[in-house]
């Protein structure tokens, strides 16, 4: 029953999954490095609608797998690029997804949660200058607060077509640290998650922004928790992170290099803000407490077979790693369907998901190998791949 047909490296292959299952479902020990898991979203199938226009949420699956984040030990990053955040969830949907969730971790004890702030509800193409911006910022952070959360200060694509140098970013910055009630998450979003942030912080290399964040920062280290860099580069992050002062976390955004990352050097290590935490949640948990243990081996040795399943989720186009990581859940039985935002379940090919069924099986991700080999044979009967 475990055996599959999988259509790989260009043919039909047989795989069957092992059913090792090495990782806990629940929290097996303490952390060491706060460790925040971007959570997706997946929406109702049940309801007519336009899946490219709006679609309506499943809620109970959707903040059941925050249930489940939670229950492993990890904070949640809400309403975040794993969450299909301006691309496919708009800001009403991701205010309405707050407000639930904020409510929903209130009656899990220890829950931790934060939550994206931006200005999508300003289309970047309309945006007619600085104030503009700056004033969808103080809705969206003012919402977040007034519901009781805690704000991550996403990445602004609208500021990203009018700002016109470094000093613009400084200035909306500035302004938003200020006025926060508690310290916020400072979020630098590269343009391989998003191209609408190309040059972002108005600097043409990575030196120069650099400088400009660091010097943001500074200016307001109070009320900053910390920031997370998603540039995939590790050397970028290094060195951002020993600029930081040191009331202020560096939250590794990296999918390509979180386990170096995390456990760090002899000059400091990071935290962590990742979209792949969703999808290896057990087994990062698992290395979590490890480590907390101080048993580095063990969280090396939990953590390397799923850099290679990170690697293929979030290979390019990146942006589109959402697709694998819903597809995942899916499998695990998270949610009855794969449904998504956008109808964005289309956005990876049926060899990309094969690929994925492999490598999260090697990494000791499928909980039920008979329920995820009975999902991936319906689908892949619907894409017209079968053993001949």
């Amino acid at each position: 029953m475990n055996e599959l047909a999988l259509l790989r490296h260009g043919r039909i292959e047989t795989y069957r999954l092992s059913g090792v299952i090495p990782h806990p479902a629940r929290a097996s020990g303490g952390f060491n490095r706060v460790a925040y898991a971007a959570a997706h979203v997946v929406v109702d199938p049940r309801v007519d609608h336009d899946p490219w226009i709006a679609s309506r949420i499943d809620w109970d699956a959707t903040l059941a797998y925050r249930r489940h984040l939670w229950g492993l030990g990890f904070a949640v990053a809400e309403a975040m690029d794993t969450a299909q955040r301006g691309m496919g969830l708009d800001w009403p949907q991701a205010f309405e997804l707050i407000r639930r969730s904020i409510a929903e971790a209130r009656t899990v004890p220890g829950a931790r949660l934060a939550s994206g702030a931006g200005t999508d509800q300003l289309d970047p193409a309309m945006a007619r200058g600085v104030d503009e911006v700056l004033a969808a910022y103080e809705e969206q952070c003012s919402a977040i607060e007034g519901a009781g959360g805690r704000v991550i200060l996403m990445a602004s694509r609208a500021l990203a077509r009018v700002a016109r140098s470094p000093d613009d970013y400084a200035r909306v910055y500035d302004d938003l640290l200020r006025q926060a009630a508690q310290p916020v998450i400072l979020h630098w979003l590269g343009d391989m998650f998003d191209p609408a942030l190309a040059g972002y912080w108005g600097c043409a290399t990575f030196e120069e922004a650099l400088e400009t964040v660091v010097a943001i920062i500074e200016r307001r280290a109070e009320k900053v928790d910390g920031i997370k860099i998603s540039l995939l580069d590790a050397d970028k992050e290094i060195a951002l992170r020993r600029r930081l002062p040191a009331s202020v976390k560096m939250f590794t955004g990296d999918d390509f290099n979180y386990a170096e990352l995390i456990a760090g050097d002899e000059h400091g290590y990071s935290h962590a803000l990742l979209g792949i935490f969703d999808a290896i949640a057990p087994a990062a948990a698992a290395a979590l407490a490890a480590l907390g243990r101080g048993d580095r081996a063990a969280f090396e040795r939990i953590l390397e077979p799923t850099v290679a399943l990170s690697r293929h989720l979030f290979r390019a186009p990146t942006q589109f790693y959402k697709t694998g990581i819903v597809f995942l859940a899916y499998l695990n039985g998270h949610q009855n369907h794969f449904t998504m935002l956008g109808g964005a379940q289309s956005a990876r090919s049926i060899a990309h998901l094969c690929e994925l069924l492999v490598l999260a099986d090697r990494a000791g991700l499928i909980v039920d190998p008979q329920l995820a080999a009975q999902r991936m044979r319906a689908l892949l009967t619907v894409y017209g791949v079968q053993a001949t």
